[in-house]
């Protein structure tokens, strides 16, 4: 609730911003044919999770983490990173946060693992994770489009080093701060059967179909729009009470589309200028630093979504535009609001009694975001 109230009040201030002319009606239409392909993205990406989960691939591919893992903690671990790195890159962040998180925590307890260091994984893997592709995060999708719709394998070559130092850097961190419990051994639970293999069968052909769609080329929306489709279609055959209007993200819409609403009204109050004196300029090491860690504290202090709006203008060219994803992508590790995810999973967690204290979440990524930040923006500077 709390989120629709911001959303209601972000929505009142950006219609007084329209209706006295601050911002006008012509950048509210340029806006809204930015942000509807990627709003349905997110819509249908949400829904094709939430089937998945109820055909329970997420669980059987917890079942089959657990036997890989052959009774060693640690490598129990690495394989739950493996998996919350490929769901973060291909179903986006959300899903890594929102879905895969009830999965590691019951995975971890039924082999009798303390949760909490699967937990810091999945949310960290979830934010860090997600530089790699256009799909993996709703920042990325705006900066594609800054970029000149850069198709996803020169994305791919702009941003994989810095992809890659910041997924190893905060999974190095859970390890130290977790060695004792991954040196650990455990008993592996039992097989388990799917409640409908027709449904379970379906949904993995439609992610294996899905997947190399989403990396085509083709623009995100039509493959996951018609894989939700296509899921829905078959649940209803099924499972009929699967389909319902909750499968819908509606908060997360409304909230995504007051935050496009509330920036451009404050870009066209002045913010740019004032964010362009402080992020900078130019492209040599310092200048990409500069504007990566400007992005970090913003996302922090609000929120990483309208921290990469607010911003977006002042990078300009495409190495400076990933410097930028790199500080609202990663460096939303801090504050519980700074992503959207990180507010979901830790509803998640305490409905699962196996919550972490924000304090202690704050001090960890107090430490872990700015040296991620710095070292992954050292690596695109390298690269690029």
């Amino acid at each position: 609730m709390r989120t629709v109230a911001v959303s209601v009040v972000l929505i009142a201030l950006s219609a007084i911003a329209v209706l006295t002319g601050l911002l006008p009606v012509s950048d509210v239409v340029h806006l809204w044919g930015r942000v509807w392909p990627i709003l349905l993205f997110v819509t249908a990406i949400t829904v094709v999770a939430e089937l998945a989960a109820a055909a329970g691939v997420f669980t059987a591919l917890a079942r089959q983490v657990a036997r890989g893992g052959r009774g060693r903690a640690w490598l129990l671990w690495l394989l739950v990173v493996a998996v919350a790195a490929i769901s973060t890159v291909f179903l986006s962040l959300d899903t890594t946060a929102v879905l895969l998180t009830p999965v590691v925590v019951v995975l971890a307890r039924q082999v009798g693992l303390n949760p909490l260091p699967f937990a810091l994984t999945t949310v960290w893997m979830a934010n860090t994770g997600s530089l790699l592709l256009p799909i993996s995060n709703l920042t990325n999708l705006l900066a594609q489009q800054a970029m000149g719709d850069l198709p996803p394998a020169q994305f791919v070559a702009l941003m994989w080093a810095a992809a890659l130092v910041a997924m190893v850097l905060p999974m190095a961190v859970v390890f130290l701060l977790s060695r004792r419990s991954l040196l650990a051994r455990y008993e592996p639970a039992a097989r388990g059967r799917s409640s409908d293999p027709v449904l379970f069968w379906t949904t993995v052909a439609v992610l294996i179909v899905l997947i190399p769609l989403l990396v085509s080329g083709i623009p995100v929306w039509m493959p996951s729009t018609a894989a939700a489709l296509v899921l829905a279609v078959a649940f209803l055959a099924r499972q009929r009470t699967a389909v319902r209007l909750g499968l819908v993200p509606w908060r997360l819409l409304l909230f995504a589309a007051a935050l496009f609403l509330f920036v451009a009204a404050l870009q066209s109050a002045g913010l740019g200028a004032v964010l362009g004196r402080i992020a900078g300029q130019g492209e040599s090491p310092l200048a990409l630093l500069r504007l990566s860690l400007t992005g970090m504290l913003s996302a922090n202090a609000v929120d990483n979504l309208p921290a990469y709006l607010a911003l977006e203008p002042v990078a300009g060219s495409p190495v400076r535009l990933a410097a930028l994803l790199i500080g609202v992508n990663v460096g939303p590790l801090i504050t519980p609001w700074a992503s959207l995810a990180t507010l979901l999973w830790h509803q998640r967690l305490t409905a699962m009694d196996a919550g972490i204290r924000w304090r202690r979440y704050i001090l960890l990524g107090a430490v872990v975001a700015p040296v991620t930040v710095v070292a992954s923006t050292l690596a695109l500077a390298l690269t690029a």
